[in-house]
């Protein structure tokens, strides 16, 4: 199965396309922005049962939107991400950690071919080639961690080094990257305002180090940037940082109703892998500890909420599973773009959901999980029960930690039925990964804890 093309071809593909008719819509194209955390797992968000953190914007355009209760993504970042851009598993395009495909064709591919100003504000790590963001489809770009890889790059929070345009620019006067980055992101709207605009606004809270926030009393201060433990056990500059995040959402909303563009933008929030493993976060009684980098629920399961005034079903919660693949179909199927079948993507739009409607509800999600040089997991899940290709079963409304494998041949009844199908699922989607990229199969014994600690490490807090 062929699962990347070349990205001229596809364009002159899209290009043949296009029509005085096209143009003539492009004015009434919705904007559209997707706001993505860096290591913020369900468990935080107020709307979602959190007791630890504050959330309020969060919440309300969760009560005045849709949120789904069931968005699991990739365990860690740069999965996550290649999944989100492409809408194709990692199975069929994955290369490396802080890599992506150069011939990989983006949401912001076809959104710009379309019509659509684009710009990535945020978290990068997709590679150092300069020209890559451009590649990828975005006509501007304010990042941190493009030019300089993870062991290059300065700090994201206070005095950080950002690479803007492709210009190197480090900042020494105690500025909060992600205040310089929200900033950027709120010019881009003003500065497009006249036309339909796509923003990948890739957050870069909440990931450690955990440090304050420009809202925090010892911001700045010596020793500022070292944990507090609050009484009850939570960390009280993760604290601060997911407050802070939940202020820029608030920021963007206000630009947005301030130049008259709230009701046209579809804005769709979610985290990219769950909490840095071992954070402890209250679920009211309930104690949750992050798992970013383990293929189970505390790793891959993220808060989603999308807001569109007059489109979006107001409060509605819709327990439909959703994954990372599913992003690309969704925002081109707002955006009135049709996404080119000879991409075989694997995701499938929620914008139905969004709307109200019942539209194509997944019966299952795949992950192939393997950010550096082996596969640390394989699995198809339902929202109950999990398969692994190693022939693991997981009844998770029993057992979301997955501690107590279970076989196939020992079930009955609907765990029985839900192995069946998830059987299938992994049959479909066995075989598909390029001869080029394949990559060892580390087998049960090898997998798990030492592998996961790599990744977290390859995806290293850096002071």
């Amino acid at each position: 199965m062929k699962s990347i093309i070349m990205l001229p071809i596809l364009l002159a593909l899209l290009c043949g396309q296009s029509s005085a008719a096209d143009k003539a819509a492009t004015a009434a194209k919705p904007n559209i922005i997707l706001i993505l955390a860096d290591d913020l797992g369900y468990e935080c968000i107020g709307a979602d049962g959190c007791t630890s953190y504050k959330t309020p914007v969060l919440d309300q355009l969760a009560a005045t939107g849709v949120r789904f209760d069931a968005c699991n993504v990739q365990p860690l970042c740069t999965p996550t991400r290649v999944q989100i851009m492409t809408g194709i598993y990692n199975v069929r395009n994955y290369t490396d950690f802080g890599h992506m495909d150069p011939k990989c064709v983006t949401f912001a591919n076809l959104l710009k071919q379309a019509g659509y100003a684009t710009c990535m504000a945020g978290k990068w790590q997709l590679g150092t080639d300069p020209a890559l963001p451009r590649t990828f489809g975005f006509d501007e770009h304010c990042l941190w961690q493009h030019l300089r890889a993870a062991k290059d790059a300065p700090s994201r929070y206070m005095n950080p080094g950002l690479e803007i345009n492709g210009v190197i620019k480090d900042f020494t006067n105690k500025e909060y990257g992600p205040d310089i980055v929200s900033d950027y992101a709120l010019d881009f709207i003003r500065r497009k305002k006249g036309q339909p605009f796509f923003l990948y606004y890739t957050m870069m809270l909440t990931h450690g180090p955990f440090q304050t926030t420009p809202d925090s009393p010892d911001y700045g201060k010596k020793g500022g940037g070292k944990n507090s433990a609050r009484p009850d056990g939570i960390n009280q500059h993760f604290a601060d940082m997911v407050a802070y995040a939940d202020k820029l959402t608030g920021k963007l909303l206000a630009k947005l109703d301030e130049l008259g563009l709230r009701d046209n933008t579809l804005v769709i929030f979610l985290g990219d892998n769950g909490t840095q493993r071992g954070m402890l976060t209250l679920m009211g009684e309930r104690k949750f500890y992050g798992g970013k980098g383990l293929p189970t629920d505390a790793g891959m399961h993220v808060p989603l909420i999308v807001s569109w005034p007059g489109k979006a079903a107001p409060g509605k919660v819709s327990r439909d599973l959703v994954d990372s693949t599913d992003f690309l179909p969704t925002v081109c199927e707002a955006a009135g773009v049709p996404v080119p079948a000879e991409l075989k993507i694997d995701g499938r739009s929620f914008l139905p959901q969004v709307r109200g409607e019942k539209g194509r509800p997944r019966d299952w999600y795949y992950s192939w999980y393997g950010p550096q040089d082996v596969i640390i997991a394989e699995f198809a899940a339902t929202r109950d029960f999990k398969l692994s290709r190693t022939g693991d079963f997981y009844d998770l409304r029993n057992d979301i930690e997955e501690e107590h494998p279970l076989k196939a041949a020992t079930l009955t009844g609907e765990a029985a039925a839900a192995a069946k199908l998830l059987q299938g699922a992994l049959d479909r989607c066995k075989n598909t990964r390029p001869a080029a990229m394949a990559k060892p199969f580390a087998g049960p014994k090898k997998r798990g804890r030492n592998h996961v600690d790599d990744a977290n490490k390859t995806d290293a807090n850096n002071p």
